[in-house]
Parts: C-alpha cells; structure tokens; sequence
C-alpha cells in the first residue's frame, strides 16, 4: 500500500499539523460489522479501497498515540507519519476472522515504529541496541521522578520492578543522560573552537590509501618470488639468508662454512645475484632498488 493513497493534509508546522489533527478527527469511525467487510475485501480481493478506509478511520489512534512520546523532544508530525506507516503494516496483516477490533491489534503496530523512530532519532549515537536495551530505555523514562539521577535507593527499586540488574539502570540512566555533541564544533567566532570533525579523521586509513599499498605489496611480493625463481638454488640460498630472514642475516663467513667456499667467494655470488633480482624487479615496472648490506 502506497501512502498516496491516503490523501490526509501535509504535516508540515504548527498550523499544518493542527489542521491534520482536526481533519483525521472528522473521519468516521467504522462499526464492526463495516470493519469485518473490508477487512474481507482487502484480504480477499486485495481491495485497496477498503485498506483505504480502514486506514483513514484509524488515523486518530495514531494521534493519540504519538502524544505519549513528545517527551522525546521529536517533532510530533514526525512521530505520527512513523506511526501511520504501523497502522498501514497492521491493515495489511490484519485478520477479520479472529473476532477482535482493527483498533486493538494496530496498536502494538504503531506503538513498534514509533519506538524504533525514537531510538534511531534521540541520539546521533544509538543508546539502546538491543531488545531488551530498547524495553530497558523506554521504561527508565516513564518511571523516572524527574530529570534529576537516581539515587541508590530508586536505582534498586526500579531494578526490581523492571527485573534487571541495577548495573543495567545505571549504565542506562548514563545514557540518558548524555548530551549531544555537535560534530561541527561551535558556530561562534571563536577561531579555536573545534569539534570532533576536525581529529576524528585518520587520514592513514583512507579506503583508497590502503587498498592501493595492499595492492603495491602483494605485486613486490609476488615479483620478488618470481624474481628469485630465476637464480640458480646456491644464489637463492645466499640471498634469503642474507637478506630475507626476519632475524639478523647470516654472515659471509656462515654462509661460507655451508658451502665449503670462501667468504670472498660468497660476497662475489651475492653480489651477481643481487644485480640479477634489481634487473628483473626493475622491468617493465620500476621498483625500489635493493638496499646493500654494510
């Protein structure tokens, strides 16, 4: 069901949502024997108009119970537009057959969206993620005696009657609590006033930065594998052992004790092999030369 199907006036300002309110309050109720037949229609014969009208006659349910949350500080025609998409939901699943009233059963439809709408909105941070976290919030904010924290004596009692640990009141209370911060900074003119834009940044972590130096190194390393294939197994083993361990390279004269040669020996063959790997790694695309070893 499309939303333009519903021709209600715009919520938009004061006046605006006035005006709503006055026009879904002129809407008649329907009887149960009127809200059966269509509830029918529509499961029957997806009939749209009847989803129409089951729909405008319960805009006013929606009203009313977005007033139960403006103490939130979001705008009430938002609250109701959230709410209205819960009404349409409940029409859609609505079944006549089951003896109850469409006004019972929409309820815990519309009181869902409006409560997701005030979580994802109260905070830029989200405070409640999880169900219980989100069951936790709501029910903190009714209970609470005022703005003011709760002492040790509350935070139990309203512990016990929620049946969660007081940990969980008072990281919740925390929450609740905090103020929202402007990513921007102040809108003064002071000059040194900064917000978390301005060092929440991290420039080394550039998306682009990463994937373009994860790139460059997995090419060196597959050119340097493919570079020391070329040597003959004695240059190979002198070049890893000098250059490639992770510990200190193996001196000259370990390595001349392998290969029963002179250190001399081993210099001049790590020497041949090294002007070999910066040949192949340096065509057809230029890399970094080979450090030499003091």
């Amino acid at each position: 069901m499309s939303d333009m199907l519903f021709p209600v006036p715009a919520l938009a300002g004061a006046s605006s949502l006035e005006s709503y309110i006055q026009a879904v309050n002129r809407i008649p109720l329907l009887s149960q024997e009127e809200e059966k037949s269509l509830g029918q229609r529509l499961r029957d014969h997806n009939d749209v108009e009847a989803a129409r009208r089951m729909v405008l006659s319960h805009l006013r349910l929606v009203v009313s119970i977005s007033r139960q949350y403006l103490g939130y500080g979001l705008p009430q025609a938002d609250l109701i537009q959230e709410g209205n998409i819960g009404l349409m939901k409940a029409v859609r699943r609505f079944d006549p057959e089951r003896g109850i009233r469409l006004v019972s059963f929409a309820v815990h439809w519309i009181r869902a969206e409006i409560n997701e709408y005030v979580v994802r909105n109260w905070r830029m941070v989200k405070i409640a993620t999880t169900k219980a976290q989100r069951k936790l919030f709501f029910n903190l904010r009714s209970m609470k005696p005022g703005f003011g924290s709760l002492d040790d004596g509350e935070t139990l009692e309203v512990a016990k009657v929620l049946g969660v640990k007081p940990e969980e009141v008072r990281e919740m209370e925390v929450r609740l609590s905090g103020g929202d911060v402007s990513l921007e900074g102040s809108q003064d003119d002071d000059e040194d006033a900064v917000g978390p834009l301005a060092y929440l940044a991290d420039e080394g972590a550039e998306p682009s930065e990463v994937l373009a130096a994860e790139q460059g190194q997995r090419l060196e390393t597959e050119g340097l594998q493919s570079a020391l294939a070329a040597l003959d197994a004695r240059s190979r083993r002198i070049v890893e052992a000098r250059w490639l361990r992770e510990e200190d390279g193996a001196t000259l004269q370990v390595l001349a004790d392998e290969f029963k040669v002179s250190a001399e020996r081993i210099r001049q063959i790590e020497q041949k092999a090294m002007a070999t790997l910066r040949n192949l790694l340096s065509a057809p695309v230029a890399r970094p030369a080979l450090p030499a070893r003091v």
